[in-house]
Protein backbone atom coordinates (compact mmCIF):
# COMPACT_ATOMS: atom_id res chain seq x y z
CA UNK A 1 0.00 0.00 0.00
CA UNK A 2 1.38 3.37 -0.95
CA UNK A 3 -0.77 5.21 1.62
CA UNK A 4 1.28 7.09 4.17
CA UNK A 5 0.05 9.00 7.18
CA UNK A 6 0.81 12.71 7.59
CA UNK A 7 3.41 13.32 10.32
CA UNK A 8 1.12 14.47 13.11
CA UNK A 9 -1.17 11.51 12.58
CA UNK A 10 1.81 9.20 12.28
CA UNK A 11 2.80 10.16 15.81
CA UNK A 12 -0.75 9.61 17.05
CA UNK A 13 -1.80 6.38 15.30
CA UNK A 14 1.17 5.32 13.18
CA UNK A 15 1.68 2.17 15.25
CA UNK A 16 -1.62 0.85 13.89
CA UNK A 17 -0.09 0.36 10.44
CA UNK A 18 2.31 -2.28 11.74
CA UNK A 19 -0.32 -4.31 13.60
CA UNK A 20 -1.49 -7.67 12.20
CA UNK A 21 -5.03 -6.47 11.45
CA UNK A 22 -3.72 -3.60 9.32
CA UNK A 23 -1.35 -5.86 7.44
CA UNK A 24 -4.33 -8.10 6.67
CA UNK A 25 -6.29 -5.04 5.56
CA UNK A 26 -3.38 -3.97 3.38
CA UNK A 27 -3.30 -7.38 1.69
CA UNK A 28 -7.06 -7.34 1.19
CA UNK A 29 -6.95 -3.90 -0.42
CA UNK A 30 -4.08 -4.87 -2.71
CA UNK A 31 -6.12 -7.82 -3.99
CA UNK A 32 -9.26 -5.70 -4.32
CA UNK A 33 -7.50 -3.01 -6.31
CA UNK A 34 -5.99 -5.66 -8.58
CA UNK A 35 -9.32 -7.32 -9.33
CA UNK A 36 -11.96 -4.65 -8.72
CA UNK A 37 -12.50 -0.91 -8.89
CA UNK A 38 -12.10 0.60 -5.42
CA UNK A 39 -13.09 4.06 -4.19
CA UNK A 40 -11.57 6.45 -3.33
CA UNK A 41 -8.32 6.30 -5.32
CA UNK A 42 -5.40 5.06 -3.25
CA UNK A 43 -3.81 8.48 -2.94
CA UNK A 44 -7.06 9.93 -1.51
CA UNK A 45 -7.78 7.36 1.20
CA UNK A 46 -6.30 9.56 3.93
CA UNK A 47 -7.55 12.90 2.55
CA UNK A 48 -9.35 13.71 5.82
CA UNK A 49 -6.13 13.26 7.80
CA UNK A 50 -4.09 15.24 5.29
CA UNK A 51 -6.44 18.22 5.24
CA UNK A 52 -6.99 18.33 9.01
CA UNK A 53 -3.76 17.84 11.00
CA UNK A 54 -4.03 16.05 14.34
CA UNK A 55 -3.25 19.13 16.43
CA UNK A 56 -5.70 21.28 14.45
CA UNK A 57 -8.84 19.14 14.91
CA UNK A 58 -11.66 21.16 16.46
CA UNK A 59 -14.66 19.15 15.27
CA UNK A 60 -15.08 15.50 14.23
CA UNK A 61 -17.96 14.58 11.92
CA UNK A 62 -18.06 10.80 11.65
CA UNK A 63 -19.48 9.09 8.59
CA UNK A 64 -19.86 5.38 7.99
CA UNK A 65 -18.94 4.22 4.47
CA UNK A 66 -17.51 6.06 1.44
CA UNK A 67 -19.77 6.90 -1.47
CA UNK A 68 -19.67 4.01 -3.92
CA UNK A 69 -20.62 5.56 -7.25
CA UNK A 70 -18.21 6.84 -9.89
CA UNK A 71 -16.17 9.91 -9.01
CA UNK A 72 -17.85 10.58 -5.66
CA UNK A 73 -15.55 9.46 -2.85
CA UNK A 74 -12.37 11.44 -2.21
CA UNK A 75 -11.59 10.68 1.41
CA UNK A 76 -13.91 13.09 3.26
CA UNK A 77 -17.14 11.94 4.87
CA UNK A 78 -20.28 13.38 3.23
CA UNK A 79 -18.17 15.26 0.64
CA UNK A 80 -17.87 14.70 -3.10
CA UNK A 81 -15.44 15.99 -5.69
CA UNK A 82 -16.17 19.19 -7.62
CA UNK A 83 -18.53 18.63 -10.52
CA UNK A 84 -20.27 15.65 -8.88
CA UNK A 85 -23.97 15.92 -7.99
CA UNK A 86 -24.52 16.68 -4.30
CA UNK A 87 -25.70 13.44 -2.58
CA UNK A 88 -29.04 13.40 -0.72
CA UNK A 89 -27.61 13.36 2.83
CA UNK A 90 -25.46 16.39 2.06
CA UNK A 91 -28.44 18.15 0.46
CA UNK A 92 -30.23 17.72 3.79
CA UNK A 93 -27.18 19.06 5.65
CA UNK A 94 -27.31 22.13 3.41
CA UNK A 95 -31.04 22.56 4.08
CA UNK A 96 -30.35 22.53 7.82
CA UNK A 97 -27.40 24.89 7.37
CA UNK A 98 -29.68 27.34 5.58
CA UNK A 99 -32.32 27.02 8.30
CA UNK A 100 -29.78 27.22 11.13
CA UNK A 101 -27.49 30.04 9.98
CA UNK A 102 -29.25 31.51 6.95
CA UNK A 103 -26.50 30.58 4.51
CA UNK A 104 -27.67 29.80 0.97
CA UNK A 105 -27.24 26.23 -0.19
CA UNK A 106 -23.98 25.71 -2.08
CA UNK A 107 -24.10 24.62 -5.71
CA UNK A 108 -21.56 21.83 -5.09
CA UNK A 109 -20.79 19.10 -2.55
CA UNK A 110 -17.12 19.64 -1.88
CA UNK A 111 -16.39 20.13 1.84
CA UNK A 112 -12.63 20.76 1.70
CA UNK A 113 -13.19 24.28 3.09
CA UNK A 114 -14.61 22.79 6.30
CA UNK A 115 -11.78 20.29 6.62
CA UNK A 116 -9.17 23.02 6.25
CA UNK A 117 -10.66 24.83 9.25
CA UNK A 118 -10.30 21.92 11.63
CA UNK A 119 -13.37 19.79 10.86
CA UNK A 120 -12.17 16.18 10.60
CA UNK A 121 -14.62 14.55 8.22
CA UNK A 122 -13.77 10.89 8.44
CA UNK A 123 -15.67 7.70 7.69
CA UNK A 124 -15.45 4.63 9.90
CA UNK A 125 -14.53 2.62 6.79
CA UNK A 126 -12.18 4.35 4.36
CA UNK A 127 -12.61 2.32 1.16
CA UNK A 128 -15.37 0.57 -0.75
CA UNK A 129 -15.72 -1.58 -3.87
CA UNK A 130 -17.36 0.32 -6.70
CA UNK A 131 -21.17 0.20 -6.60
CA UNK A 132 -21.20 -2.18 -3.60
CA UNK A 133 -21.96 -0.28 -0.37
CA UNK A 134 -20.40 -1.64 2.82
CA UNK A 135 -18.28 -4.09 0.81
CA UNK A 136 -15.17 -3.26 2.89
CA UNK A 137 -16.97 -3.40 6.20
CA UNK A 138 -15.29 -5.48 8.95
CA UNK A 139 -11.99 -5.75 7.06
CA UNK A 140 -10.01 -3.71 9.57
CA UNK A 141 -10.77 -0.09 8.87
CA UNK A 142 -13.07 0.16 11.89
CA UNK A 143 -10.19 -0.73 14.19
CA UNK A 144 -8.03 1.94 12.61
CA UNK A 145 -10.63 4.70 12.79
CA UNK A 146 -11.48 3.72 16.36
CA UNK A 147 -7.80 4.27 17.13
CA UNK A 148 -8.09 7.72 15.51
CA UNK A 149 -11.04 8.61 17.74
CA UNK A 150 -9.27 7.31 20.85
CA UNK A 151 -6.13 9.30 20.04
CA UNK A 152 -8.18 12.47 19.61
CA UNK A 153 -10.06 11.77 22.82
CA UNK A 154 -6.75 11.62 24.70
CA UNK A 155 -5.83 15.10 23.52
CA UNK A 156 -6.09 17.64 26.32
CA UNK A 157 -7.46 20.37 24.08
CA UNK A 158 -11.27 20.05 23.96
CA UNK A 159 -13.07 19.34 20.72
CA UNK A 160 -16.53 18.45 19.49
CA UNK A 161 -17.57 15.02 18.26
CA UNK A 162 -20.64 15.02 16.00
CA UNK A 163 -22.23 11.57 15.93
CA UNK A 164 -25.26 11.31 13.66
CA UNK A 165 -27.23 8.06 13.49
CA UNK A 166 -27.13 4.80 15.39
CA UNK A 167 -23.78 3.62 14.05
CA UNK A 168 -21.94 6.81 14.95
CA UNK A 169 -23.60 7.15 18.36
CA UNK A 170 -21.95 3.90 19.45
CA UNK A 171 -18.61 5.73 19.33
CA UNK A 172 -19.65 8.13 22.09
CA UNK A 173 -18.27 5.77 24.73
CA UNK A 174 -14.77 6.32 23.30
CA UNK A 175 -14.85 10.06 23.99
CA UNK A 176 -13.41 11.51 27.22
CA UNK A 177 -15.58 13.76 29.38
CA UNK A 178 -13.70 17.00 28.67
CA UNK A 179 -14.88 16.95 25.06
CA UNK A 180 -18.36 17.78 23.76
CA UNK A 181 -20.43 15.06 22.08
CA UNK A 182 -23.35 16.04 19.86
CA UNK A 183 -25.66 13.11 19.23
CA UNK A 184 -28.27 13.40 16.51
CA UNK A 185 -30.34 11.89 13.75
CA UNK A 186 -28.54 11.02 10.53
CA UNK A 187 -29.19 13.49 7.69
CA UNK A 188 -30.09 10.75 5.20
CA UNK A 189 -33.48 11.02 3.46
CA UNK A 190 -34.66 8.00 5.46
CA UNK A 191 -34.25 9.71 8.83
CA UNK A 192 -33.66 13.45 8.49
CA UNK A 193 -37.28 14.38 9.23
CA UNK A 194 -37.14 12.39 12.47
CA UNK A 195 -34.90 14.84 14.26
CA UNK A 196 -32.11 16.11 12.04
CA UNK A 197 -34.08 19.04 10.63
CA UNK A 198 -34.31 21.70 13.29
CA UNK A 199 -31.40 20.36 15.34
CA UNK A 200 -29.20 23.42 14.56
CA UNK A 201 -25.88 21.51 14.65
CA UNK A 202 -23.82 24.20 12.94
CA UNK A 203 -24.65 27.02 15.35
CA UNK A 204 -24.36 24.57 18.26
CA UNK A 205 -20.85 23.60 17.19
CA UNK A 206 -19.79 27.22 16.87
CA UNK A 207 -21.28 28.03 20.26
CA UNK A 208 -19.11 25.37 21.88
CA UNK A 209 -16.02 26.51 19.97
CA UNK A 210 -16.63 30.02 21.28
CA UNK A 211 -16.80 28.59 24.82
CA UNK A 212 -13.46 26.89 24.20
CA UNK A 213 -11.96 30.18 23.01
CA UNK A 214 -11.54 28.81 19.50
CA UNK A 215 -12.31 30.39 16.15
CA UNK A 216 -15.77 29.30 14.93
CA UNK A 217 -16.13 27.38 11.67
CA UNK A 218 -17.10 29.40 8.61
CA UNK A 219 -19.70 26.98 7.28
CA UNK A 220 -20.19 28.96 4.06
CA UNK A 221 -18.66 27.10 1.15
CA UNK A 222 -16.95 29.13 -1.57
CA UNK A 223 -18.28 28.60 -5.05
CA UNK A 224 -15.79 26.92 -7.42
Amino acid sequence: MSMTLPQGWRDAVGDELSKPYFKDLDAFLAEERTNEEVFPPEDEVFTALELTPFDDVKVVILGQDPYHDDGQAHGLSFSVKPGIKTPPSLVNMYKELESDLGYPRPSHGNLVHWAQQGVLMINAVLTVRAHKPNSHKSKGWEKFTTAVIKALSQRRAPMIFVLWGGFAKKKAKLVADHHVVILGTHPSPLSARNGFFGSKPFSTINGHLDEFGLEPIDWRLPEP
